[in-house]
């Protein structure tokens, strides 16, 4: 059963999810075209700037046709104004695309909602396995029709942990490596999916213990921390705040994971 047909969710929800599954339709037919691009790295990446962009246009027209007033954040068109100077949409039409360019099938449309300075609805929708993540504030979080809670685990050594390792002239940052040298020697694995959105969305379904990334913009994790905190996690940034939209590092996690993943960052 699609998660189109099971979802019940509030208006502004079901906005958001029309949104980010129109959009998901059009990536899973160029992603099932780009293996046919695979021989070409100049082809490909201008298919791959094609597919985000289409995607974008969906969501942007979506949006626009049910909250005309409300403002745009988006990776590749910056700041939209709106008239509606409280309300902020803030989108990734395609994150993971450098899964997306070689292939991979994790990758993912990620749809905030930001009022009056604070995020009040995320949606992120992995089209090739048909997830759709949300959560309203105040409200849960879920996985289609499923209600989801962050992972019991207490323990270090039993805890699965992603992170997005610093890459090319992105660099590094001595917390992180610092962080990194500590904890693959206490975990029971880390993994590197390459898409932080759903990262955060596998720490909201109790499939990670936890998660940590820096040099990230505000589309990649608006909408996936809300799910986080929402499915009973927390969130902070690599100096322990809640500016992880500002700053573009970010540390998530269940309860008892959070504090040793901050611990051996901040520390």
């Amino acid at each position: 059963m699609s998660s189109q047909r099971m979802l019940t969710g509030s208006a502004l929800i079901n906005v958001m999810v029309a949104a980010a599954q129109k959009a998901g339709r059009a990536l899973i037919r160029d992603f099932g075209e780009i293996e046919q691009l695979q021989v070409s790295r100049k082809n490909l990446g201008d298919f791959v700037s094609t597919a985000d962009l289409r995607s974008e246009k969906i969501i942007i027209q979506e949006l626009q046709k049910a909250r005309p007033p409300y403002g745009f954040l988006i990776e590749e068109s910056g700041t939209i104004q709106g008239e509606d100077a409280d309300n902020t949409w803030i989108i990734d039409p395609l994150d993971g695309t450098s899964n997306f360019l070689h292939g991979i099938p994790q990758f993912a449309v990620s749809i905030a909602l930001r009022r009056k300075g604070e995020v009040v609805a995320g949606v992120v929708y992995n089209p090739v396995v048909d997830e759709l993540y949300w959560s309203e504030k105040g409200s849960g979080a879920f996985l289609n029709q499923r209600r989801l809670r962050v992972s019991g685990r207490q323990h270090l050594d039993e805890a699965l942990l992603a992170c997005g390792t610093p890459y090319g002239a992105r660099g590094s940052s001595e917390k992180f490596t610092n962080g990194f040298r500590n904890l693959v020697k206490q975990v029971s694995g880390m993994r590197r999916f390459g898409c932080a959105a759903l990262d955060l969305c596998f720490v909201a379904a109790g499939r990670l213990e936890g998660c940590f990334e820096m040099n990230l913009k505000a589309w990649d994790i608006a909408a996936g921390a809300l799910i986080v905190k929402e499915a009973g996690g927390y969130v902070c940034d690599f100096e322990g705040e809640q500016s992880f939209l500002d700053k573009g590092s970010i540390i998530a996690g269940n309860e008892a994971i959070f504090l040793h993943l901050k611990k051996a960052i901040l520390e």
